[in-house]
């Protein structure tokens, strides 16, 4: 019973907003969140508060950067070589390279 509920408090039907009820609904949207809204029962649309928006849009960007990520390091794998035979093929020696102080750096 009490996950009808939820349902039901996150539902608005189309024709509230006929009724003048948009302040309400949008009050109801800011304090919860979001709502469905139902056009003939059913679902037409989502309605956001912007925090739940900006909240939304920052974690799928989050993703798409980890999955860019994750595909660069798969590709970037089969290029890589190891610290000692880059030294080798450059003859280097790290360990003799001294650190750049940082007025050098700059």
């Amino acid at each position: 019973m009490n996950f009808i509920k939820q349902i039901s408090n996150r539902t608005v039907s189309i024709s509230d907003f006929n009724r003048g009820l948009a302040g309400r609904i949008f009050d109801e949207v800011k304090s919860m969140g979001s709502k469905v809204v139902l056009k003939n029962n059913s679902p037409e649309c989502v309605l956001l508060s912007p925090d739940e928006y900006s909240r939304l849009m920052d974690e799928l960007e989050d993703a798409r950067d980890l999955m860019l990520a994750k595909s660069r390091i798969e590709s970037a794998k089969e290029e890589t070589i190891s610290k000692e035979e880059f030294e080798t093929r450059f003859k280097i020696d790290f360990d003799d390279i001294e650190p750049l102080s940082e007025e050098e750096f700059e």
